[in-house]
């Protein structure tokens, strides 16, 4: 092996995959068996960048060649850049002696386009497939599937993989046709259905046989490119809800566009999205999914984007002042997590403890929840903090100064976008 060469490959494709941010790894319970290497579990990624995204996994491109010309990417065929490929042999080589050095816990590959889909996809679970067989590897595995790759190479990929993930790259349609032309929308949705059909009927199999093999235990997931196109966050939350309910995703991940090219389509190179949108994306879509929030309560015609200075709950709520105040020691669950201020562990351990004893303050406080937002918007057994008559711009004022975020040196506005 010639190690001067490996790593700068190394350099090369570990850098292109940077603009990937889909490679958390829950999901997964791949057991270790025979004494192989490793163990797939949840929250294996213990190390973040300082921007939040997870760096545990071996995460690279099996090659930054590609015969499309997007826009938006780096790795377009057009761009004067220097171009690697990893060997197949190469990857599996790296991956098992960055795990022995304990310098990570699984793989994310993802990968340019070689000639065609098949073509590529079958490098990618040829790696999967010489880690799990040949080297008895049951650490974590999460594959990018090339869009338009053949069924047989998807499922096989399956087998091998804990998660698969297909990017729809844009929001939207016209989004992507605006800067991918070369691509088809199509393209990516059917093997999200393939994946969603073929997920569903493995958990049935294995209600019916022990020893079924797994498929995809960690399921499917996409990425969305924000602040390339026009789309506003009510189009992208639609979008991402859209996913959600009809191909079962695990998650939406949501990138802000990096200026890295010169494009009349593209946003000029010195106006970057705002770190802060990409983090009010994930706190909607957690209400989302865990909250019991409709996409439209979020975000709708009037609100069509998100509120950079405060949360989406937060946003919400003073919205609706006309919901609150609510009694924390008599109110359901679902009007519980609706309160800024309290965490879905917090409003659980509210409805337990309060089967006990009527909760004032300190309790709640003990609890977990941040009674310097909560306060505004609940009332408990405590006479403490009974003022009621400050409208919801008093709240956000208020709050607004008394917090720090770590997002408000970024909070500027993406200039001169379209």
């Amino acid at each position: 092996m010639n190690v001067d060469r490996i790593t700068e490959k190394l350099n090369i494709l570990a850098d292109a995959a940077k603009y990937d941010v889909s490679c958390a790894s829950s999901g997964s319970d791949r057991k270790n068996k025979d004494k192989g290497l490793g163990n797939a579990s949840n929250g294996i990624c213990h190390s973040y960048t300082e921007d939040g995204r997870c760096v545990s996994l071996l995460k690279i491109l099996l090659t930054n060649h590609c015969i499309f010309d997007c826009a938006y990417c780096v790795s377009r065929k057009n761009n004067d850049i220097k171009r690697a490929a990893f060997t197949v042999q190469e990857v599996v080589d790296l991956t098992i002696n960055f795990y022995r050095r304990n310098y990570i816990e699984g793989l994310f590959l993802s990968s340019g386009i070689f000639k065609d889909a098949d073509y590529t996809m079958e490098r990618l679970v040829r790696v999967a497939k010489k880690l799990r067989t040949e080297h008895n590897f049951n650490g974590y595995i999460h594959l990018k599937s090339i869009p338009g790759a053949s069924e047989e190479l998807m499922r096989e990929a399956g087998l091998y993989a804990d998660r698969l993930s297909v990017n729809l790259e844009m929001p939207t349609e016209a989004g992507l046709k605006l800067l991918a032309p070369d691509k088809n929308r199509q393209d990516m949705i059917d093997p999200m259905q393939f994946l969603k059909k073929e997920i569903i009927q493995n958990t049935e199999e294995k209600k019916l046989f022990k020893k079924a093999p797994m498929f995809a235990p960690a399921g499917q997931s996409t990425q969305v490119i924000v602040g390339a196109t026009p789309e506003n966050d009510q189009q992208v939350l639609q979008s991402a809800n859209y996913f959600y309910k009809n191909f079962n995703l695990k998650r939406v991940y949501y990138s802000g566009y990096v200026p890295v090219l010169a494009d009349q389509r593209l946003p000029a190179l010195n106006t970057a999205v705002p770190l802060v949108r990409e983090n009010r994306l994930y706190q909607a879509d957690w209400l989302m999914r865990f909250y019991g929030f409709h996409v439209n309560e979020i975000v709708n015609n009037q609100n069509p984007l998100l509120d950079l200075d405060i949360d989406p709950k937060l946003s919400w709520a003073i919205r609706n002042m006309q919901v609150f105040p609510i009694d924390i020691n008599k109110a359901d669950l679902q009007l519980i997590l609706r309160v800024p201020g309290i965490g879905l562990l917090s409003a659980q351990k509210i409805m337990a403890a309060r089967k006990f004893a009527k909760l004032g303050w300190e309790q709640l406080k003990k609890i977990g929840v941040a009674v310097n937002r909560a306060r505004y918007f609940i009332t408990c057994n405590s006479n403490e903090f009974e003022r009621r008559d400050l409208t919801g711009q008093n709240i956000k004022q208020f709050i607004m100064a008394q917090s720090q975020s770590k997002y408000n040196k970024n909070t500027q506005i993406q200039l001169n976008l379209f």
